[in-house]
């Protein structure tokens, strides 16, 4: 799958992802930080799910109607978990995803929305 790693995703977290065949764009490795609106207008240009810590993102899309490609919020997870929950949220969810969903997942448990607000 195409994902879009925030900035506040671990670094070596999108290491695991490509290792695992999935199409990674980590936005830590840009030269600056363009800000939540333009991150989730390129993820959703480029049709990758937004991966993210930060619940910014979710009122982007719901409250705004900002258009994206599927959206993952990680809470409370260490860093080095990170990779594994998102692998594990994307096998068992990548339909919902696709659909455009928006996915919180916390150590144990997990919220889906599936939003009308998702672009694709």
């Amino acid at each position: 799958m195409k994902l879009l790693l925030d900035t506040c995703v671990w670094g070596p977290a999108s290491q695991r992802l490509r290792s695992e065949g999935h199409d990674i764009v980590w936005a830590g490795e840009w030269s600056e930080d363009p800000g939540d609106e333009e991150i989730l207008e390129r993820a959703y240009i480029e049709g990758r799910i937004l991966v993210t810590l930060d619940k910014d993102f979710g009122e982007l899309a719901v409250v705004y109607g900002h258009p994206h490609a599927g959206i993952i919020r990680l809470v409370d997870f260490r860093s080095s978990d990170q990779a594994d929950v998102c692998l594990k949220v994307l096998s068992a969810y990548a339909e919902q995803l696709q659909r455009g969903a928006i996915i919180t997942a916390e150590p144990g448990r997990l919220r889906i929305r599936d939003t009308e607000f998702a672009g694709m």
